[in-house]
């Protein structure tokens, strides 16, 4: 057996007689009924578009923020390899200048040493109060 409503009056498995005899107040409760799904669909599809509106928004300001933070990621990435570049000379010029006190540190000792021979040369090797300079350098001896 097919059971199929004829109409927006008949329900399914209804004949036309039964539809008759029933009162009219169920079809306007029908309708009440449409109306009120009709609205609430009207009313979700407000919902659901601002929804969408929302969603919309949420990855817009998501993909600016992404893009920014890529942007600050890379700058602070060029600042890193500049600063990097920086202290690689400044160690550079450092290892330079700590090989250059290495030889002047052994031009002080030497030239103490040689300090100390002249000195020993005068008899003043135990006298360091009564330095005098050789003839060379203008001294008076």
């Amino acid at each position: 057996r097919l059971d199929i409503a004829l109409g927006p009056r008949y329900e399914v498995g209804e004949s036309s007689s039964a539809a008759a005899t029933r009162p009219a107040g169920g079809f306007r409760t029908e309708r009440q009924l449409l109306a009120g799904r009709l609205n609430m669909l009207f009313r979700d599809r407000r919902a659901h578009a601002y929804t969408r509106h929302l969603m919309e928004t949420e990855a817009r300001m998501s993909r600016k923020a992404w893009v920014r933070a890529t942007d600050v990621s890379d700058l602070v990435h060029g600042e890193i390899m500049s600063l990097r570049t920086t202290v690689l000379g400044q160690m550079s010029k450092i290892k330079e200048l700590q090989g250059q006190v290495t030889a002047l540190q052994g031009q002080v000792t030497a030239l103490q040493a040689q300090v100390t021979t002249l000195q020993g040369q005068q008899g003043l090797a135990g006298d360091p109060t009564q330095l005098e300079l050789p003839e060379e350098a203008g001294g008076s001896a």
